[in-house]
């Protein structure tokens, strides 16, 4: 039986810390742990022979005639207690153990699965939460730079400088980076309440980079066929392999066998009897082949899910690492193009406000070109890292 320790709350967490707390606190993993602690303790049962049956009756009691309800009169009354054993098949009771040990290759598989998918979940919460603190440090640098810049505008329209109009659009920009800050404040618990619900910390904040993750198309293909999804229809192919060979094995014939003591009247003496019955599958073509016949469709069936799984799984990969293509693209772009041109921007509209020709609602309009540019780089950072942490726990190997 495993033992699990309460969680309890730690301290920040790198990356892979995250992911190792995940798989001892996850109540899924535990479940499915369980799970297969259940199939292996059922296993030494299977194959076994079935209780033994006490029998006991009465036999050869007279109910009409002279010695009607008498116990004493007729030699043939026995008074009779016995035991009959069940003995099935020896290919039914060897078909049982594989179905059982196909069960704990199940469970196995299913927790695998399970365990695959905490980790997924966990990386991206970790992510979200890291690049949400991000994200936010980096609208409250930007808010600060700007802070004493908001009040210019009034200023300057009570000392004639500025027409009234100006002092709306400071107002109207500075309220929409504050709603873009409420709306990073909200991101940031939404990702630890994620984060929480897979560590079991319950305060969790993140510590140390992003991880560090190479995509290599051949690899990740290479490793599809030791998925825990692919793996999990290997583990259903052999109990429903299984399953037939119980279902072939009604074809045998199974035994019973008994044996019993009368007791009767002391003149005529106690009697002793053995016996044996058979069950005869002699009618199989309306009996035991049809359900052949199921058992052995459904083997065909997993192995077909299994190559529409791998199917699934190949196409998956590919379209995720087009995305990533893609998104990286965007993301590089933005740092390199788009994010060093706003910069350049802010500062000659700083240089055009010291040297009078440009008007402070331009500088703030730079000022927050340039907020709005970080923060959608950092998105796109973001958005390429969680694609990295999926695909690389989603198709890579359990060596992370």
């Amino acid at each position: 039986m495993s033992v699990w320790a309460a969680p309890a709350e730690a301290d920040p967490q790198t990356f892979d810390e995250a992911l190792a707390l995940a798989a001892v606190n996850a109540p899924g993993i535990r479940a499915s742990a369980l799970g297969v602690d259940a199939a292996r303790a059922a296993a030494p049962a299977a194959g076994r022979l079935p209780d033994p049956r006490l029998t006991f009756g009465l036999d050869g009691f007279p109910v009409t005639g002279p010695s009607a309800g008498q116990f004493d009169e007729d030699d043939f009354t026995i008074l009779r207690i016995g035991v009959e054993q069940d003995v099935p098949s020896r290919a039914r009771r060897r078909a049982e153990r594989e179905i059982a040990e196909a069960a704990i290759d199940v469970a196995g598989a299913e927790a695998s699965v399970t365990r695959r998918e905490v980790q997924v979940a966990t990386g991206l919460a970790w992510v979200d939460l890291f690049y949400a603190k991000r994200r936010l440090a980096a609208l409250e640098d930007v808010l600060g730079t700007l802070q004493p810049l908001w009040s210019t505008a009034p200023a300057g329209v009570a000392s004639g400088s500025y027409r009234p109009a100006n002092a709306l659009g400071p107002v109207q920009l500075k309220a929409d980076l504050d709603d873009r800050r409420s709306s990073l404040v909200a991101e940031i618990e939404k990702a630890r309440a994620e984060l929480a619900r897979w560590t079991g910390d319950s305060d969790p904040e993140t510590a140390g980079p992003p991880p560090q993750l190479d995509l290599v198309l051949t690899t990740l293909q290479g490793g599809l066929a030791e998925l825990p999804r692919l793996r999990a229809y290997g583990a259903a192919a052999r109990r429903a392999d299984a399953e037939v060979d119980f279902a072939r094995a009604g074809r045998r014939p199974d035994w019973s066998f008994e044996a019993s003591y009368g007791r009767r009247d002391e003149r005529f003496g106690d009697l002793f009897s053995v016996g044996a019955s058979v069950r005869l599958p002699i009618f199989s073509g309306q009996r035991q082949d049809p359900i052949i016949a199921a058992r052995a469709a459904d083997a065909l069936r997993v192995t077909a899910e299994r190559q529409d799984a791998e199917r699934v799984l190949t196409a998956s990969l590919r379209s995720a690492l087009a995305e990533h293509a893609m998104a990286h693209d965007q993301w590089v772009r933005s740092r390199d193009v788009v994010l060093p041109n706003v910069l350049q921007r802010s500062d000659l509209e700083t240089a055009s406000y010291a040297a009078g020709r440009a008007g402070i609602v331009e500088v703030l309009e730079a000022f927050t070109a340039v907020a709005n540019a970080r923060l959608d780089t950092l998105d796109r950072e973001a958005a390429v890292m969680r694609q990295v942490v999926e695909i690389t726990l989603t198709y890579g190997n359990d060596d992370r």
